[in-house]
């Protein structure tokens, strides 16, 4: 039975239904009416509650990034915490499913999930600039790969011979996919960490 226009229903409801649908259905599938009758109300509260559907996708945007940085220890090296938030930062990403929503520009969640691998890497001594930068750089690195891994192809079913991750000319399996992100990411860090040293050394 359809609950009254009026119902008690905060903006967090909205957006937990509004997720269920997109890991369900995918992001087409998501909008004001499709999450109004997964909550059993007309969709006239939802807009006055979180906006229209762009607010909605940029609330589950948010919500998806909450709390993303993973915590980390006064002695760790920033490589090392850099390389574990980029990890969890793909896993998030990969629960939206969709590129579009996982590239949308101006996400300000993505600047608030940054901020703890920045002070990570100002504790190590990168000056400000550097910090930002290199924070953009592994952020940016990580959005483009989900992106193109989500759309990326199986290799066809059948043996196939020994060969490196992400050489299959035909395909990238999943475990592809993880050996070639931590690839990248270590290479993307190890190349950061030269040019930190290389600057601090001409200082």
């Amino acid at each position: 039975m359809a609950k009254p226009a009026d119902f008690d229903l905060d903006a967090d409801q909205i957006v937990a239904a509004a997720i269920s649908i997109l890991r369900e259905e995918g992001l087409d599938a998501v909008s004001m009416r499709s999450v109004s009758a997964r909550l059993g109300v007309s969709p006239v509260p939802l807009y006055s509650r979180v906006g229209n559907k762009e607010s909605l996708i940029d609330a589950i945007a948010d919500q998806l990034l909450a709390d993303l940085a993973p915590p980390s220890a006064a002695d760790e090296p920033w490589t090392a915490y850099a390389a574990r938030w980029a990890a969890e930062l793909r896993a998030r990403l990969r629960l939206m499913r969709d590129s579009r929503l996982i590239v949308t520009p101006r996400r300000q969640a993505y600047v608030e999930a940054s901020r703890p691998l920045v002070e990570s890497m100002r504790r190590a001594g990168l000056a400000a600039d550097a910090a930002v930068q290199a924070c953009r750089l592994i952020m940016w690195a990580t959005v483009g790969f989900v992106a193109l891994e989500a759309g990326a192809a199986p290799p066809p079913v059948g043996a196939r011979r020994q060969m490196r991750s992400g050489g299959d000319a035909g395909g990238v399996s999943a475990e592809d996919a993880d050996a070639l992100f931590a690839l990248h990411i270590r290479y993307l860090i190890e190349g950061i960490a030269r040019d930190v040293l290389a600057t601090e050394g001409s200082a």
